[in-house]
């Protein structure tokens, strides 16, 4: 029996990313493409980086046994393009903020528990492109894995249930919300929505040809790179958790319905017959850096002692400001007393974001959601061993790795399991 694969795509941050795993969801191989200046938001780039991946891949591997692909992109990123795809006015990227003006107009028409809310979602995005002169020629407006996987189709205009969530959305009834007129949003250029997962096409035959794939290669609905990131972890069952530990903390719990809770920044979105509901607290290791450099961090690390509290109650944020797990935009960081110890002081900092971790999947529980029965972790933090066991005492259950730390891994498994026709995936198009 011939082995079969199933590669991901992640436009990430850094840069562009192509997973290949086999049918037991192994990864085979990981290719990687980093942006130079300027790329990180141009979707020529995208394209070209794209195409130099997958031309490896399909020279590393029998084009006729790679049978679908995904691709994930950062959750926000937002574009106009023409019927053709060619991009108009410029992208705005997820942590573009400068549609405050139409965030405004979003907060007073949008319901409290839309994800739309805020000027980096893509909906106020979408309000802002929409006053450029270039829109008089816009057909559809894309997130940007919905324009990759449009230029891999050769037809654009489709999009999936977690990029389109934060454009207004409606993931539990399953449609564009008539509010979004009211918005004054041009409802003829949203895409149409379909669940992750589902199988869209197969790769348009200009494309198979210039990169030696096969046309046969199926284009499955993608994803943002935040569920990508969840499924690549290993987490497959309602009431496993993934924390991320990076530069701030996120917290993500499979549930089995949605949980939203705007004073929280909480949302859920939809995958399949499950739920993803999360929040991201400010702390995280921006604090570290703040105080240490890296030698220091990896210096110290060894000399923990987890087994033994500092004693010290930190709430280490880089900046006053909190959202989640607790709502106070004036909350200042508590990071007194500082001990001559700096060992003692980066442990205290350690058991401070522990903690914050653990409040956070109170708050979850308190809201409807599961209770962890694990964690998996991602990000810089996952490999510091004292801090996993740190964790583990706090939050009282296992604590452990991510299977994969790489959200193209998980764009592959989706391409895998929509390729499969699994079940957990099944759901109904939108209109």
């Amino acid at each position: 029996m011939e082995e079969v694969f199933f590669l991901g795509l992640d436009l990430g941050t850094s840069g562009c990313r192509l997973c290949v795993i086999d049918d037991l969801g192994r990864s085979r191989a990981l290719y990687r493409q980093p942006w130079a200046a300027g790329q990180a938001s141009d979707p020529a780039a995208w394209w070209q980086a794209a195409c130099a991946l997958l031309g490896r891949a399909g020279a590393d591997f029998p084009p006729g046994q790679c049978r679908a692909l995904a691709v994930d992109g950062t959750s926000g990123s937002l574009l106009l393009c023409d019927a053709e795809g060619e991009p108009l006015a410029p992208v705005l990227m997820y942590h573009d903020d400068r549609a405050r003006d139409p965030a405004a107009r979003v907060a007073d028409g949008a319901p409290p528990d839309s994800a739309a809310h805020g000027p980096t979602a893509s909906l106020a995005k979408l309000l802002w492109l929409q006053e450029q002169p270039a829109a008089r020629h816009a057909r559809w407006a894309l997130h940007q894995a919905d324009w990759l996987t449009g230029r891999l189709l050769g037809r654009y205009g489709i999009s999936d249930e977690n990029n389109s969530l934060k454009m207004g959305y409606d993931a539990q009834r399953r449609c564009w919300p008539d509010w979004l007129a009211g918005l004054g949003v041009e409802t003829a250029r949203l895409p149409r929505v379909v669940p992750a997962g589902t199988p869209l096409g197969t790769l348009d035959a200009r494309v198979a040809g210039l990169l030696g794939l096969s046309p046969g290669l199926q284009i499955i609905a993608g994803t943002t790179d935040g569920v990508a990131g969840f499924l690549a972890s290993g987490a497959t069952r309602v009431g496993e958790a993934v924390t991320s530990l990076g530069s701030t903390l996120v917290l993500k719990v499979l549930c089995d319905k949605a949980i939203n809770a705007k004073q929280y920044g909480i949302y859920s979105h939809r995958l399949g017959t499950r739920w993803l509901a999360g929040g991201a607290s400010n702390c995280g290791g921006a604090v570290l850096r703040r105080y240490f450099s890296q030698a220091e961090l990896d210096r110290m690390t060894p000399l923990l002692d987890p087994e033994q509290p500092t004693g010290l109650d930190y709430y280490p944020l880089p900046l006053p400001g909190e959202r989640f797990p607790v709502n106070d935009p004036e909350m200042a960081p508590r990071l007194t007393p500082r001990p001559d110890d700096p060992v003692r002081f980066y442990q205290a900092i350690l058991e401070g974001i522990a903690r914050v971790e653990q409040a956070g999947y109170r708050l979850l529980a308190g809201l409807g959601a599961p209770r962890p029965r694990c964690v998996h972790t991602v990000g810089g933090g996952a490999g510091n061993a004292p801090w996993t066991r740190i964790r583990a005492r706090c939050l009282e259950v296992p604590v452990q790795p991510a299977v994969q730390q790489e959200a193209a891994c998980g764009a592959a498994l989706l391409a895998r399991d929509g390729w499969l026709g699994k079940a957990w995936l099944r759901g109904t198009p939108s209109p």
